[in-house]
């Protein structure tokens, strides 16, 4: 492992995708949602995935230029075909479109096709706050989730991410229906770590802790049939909206040579005048509740991610050796 400060580690990315072929802002917002899932503790959204994203451009399905191509549909709801473009980068040009549709109409929907992997939830639902307004996002993926009570992968993660305005920082939810994240599998495995007991099973549906033989497996979901509920009602209803795949059809988030044809929906909501003071005094309350541990106190989703951020940002931030080279490899710095 080694340890990155912030600046060098977000020049150094910048100037990868640069050599790429993507356009300064574009590189700027691809390099943001990496960097801020790394800072947050998220590796298996930070900075491993930029390999992939570059050999996917290099392989012709991830177009580096591209923001997308929308269209309304009735006053609310816009249509988006991605073209294979960079995730964030359509995501993002997305959701200023209907963020500022919802101003006027107090509610309005993104269905996002064609797009590339749009990374960790988090950081869209924390903007859309961050400016005074909800969100609601739902992004589904390669079938890497095994229903409950079955041996084989048939769903994918299916995050859900919800971001409401609050003080001093916005409430926000960002989490996948799977127990852990593929990602976070492919991080277990290049840090040569163990798994933890019912994460996964290996390919042949037998319960395994070791992370390169779970690449090849299966991920359970979370909260046992509630959470196996839960991802295939995101599948079905973003699959519903989008016209994408579904299940073992879903391709190209875990590779770098298949189009990427899962499916994304963004809803943005105008919240009740003065709604965030009494959210923002809830959610203290709920801090404040006497912990059944004196060493642990009741957090609130985004509470731990933002320790950790401020510590990243202080100290920088843990990769693996190899992961880090390559990286600068691609920036020409090697």
């Amino acid at each position: 492992m080694v340890t990155i400060d912030i600046v060098p580690a977000i020049s150094t990315c910048i100037k990868a995708l640069r050599l790429a072929g993507v356009p300064l802002e574009n590189a700027q917002i691809q390099t943001d949602l990496l960097v801020e899932a790394e800072l947050r503790g998220r590796a298996s959204h930070g900075l491993q995935r930029l390999p992939r994203i570059i050999q996917r451009i290099a392989n012709g399905v991830a177009d580096p230029e591209t923001t997308g191509v929308a269209q309304w549909k009735g006053t609310a709801l816009l249509e988006v075909d991605g073209c294979h473009g960079l995730g964030p980068v359509v995501a993002f040009s997305a959701l200023k479109q209907i963020s500022a549709r919802a101003r006027e109409t107090g509610v309005a929907t993104a269905t996002v096709s064609n797009c590339n992997h749009i990374g960790m939830l988090a950081l869209y639902a924390q903007r859309i706050a961050e400016q005074g307004q909800i969100l609601i996002a739902m992004t589904t993926s390669e079938a890497l989730v095994h229903p409950w009570g079955g041996r084989k992968a048939l769903i994918g993660t299916n995050p859900i991410a919800i971001g409401v305005p609050a003080l001093p920082t916005p409430f926000v939810l960002d989490m996948a229906t799977s127990l852990v994240s593929m990602g976070q599998i492919h991080d277990y495995a290049n840090r040569d770590q163990p798994l933890q007991p019912g994460w996964a099973l290996d390919i042949h549906g037998e319960p395994t802790l070791d992370a390169k033989a779970a690449r090849d497996g299966a991920i359970a979901p979370f909260g046992d049939a509630k959470g196996y509920a839960l991802g295939l009602a995101i599948e079905v209803l973003v699959a519903g909206l989008t016209g994408s795949a579904l299940g073992t059809d879903v391709k190209g988030t875990l590779d770098n040579h298949q189009p990427c044809n899962k499916g994304d929906v963004f809803i943005v909501l105008q919240p009740a005048h003065n709604a965030a003071q009494a959210i923002s005094a809830y959610l203290d309350a709920i801090r404040q509740c006497e912990p059944t541990r004196a060493d642990r106190p009741v957090l609130v989703p985004g509470d731990r991610a933002e320790v950790v951020r401020r510590n990243s940002l202080a100290n920088g931030v843990r990769l693996p050796v190899d992961i880090w080279k390559q990286i600068q490899a691609y920036a020409g710095e090697k």
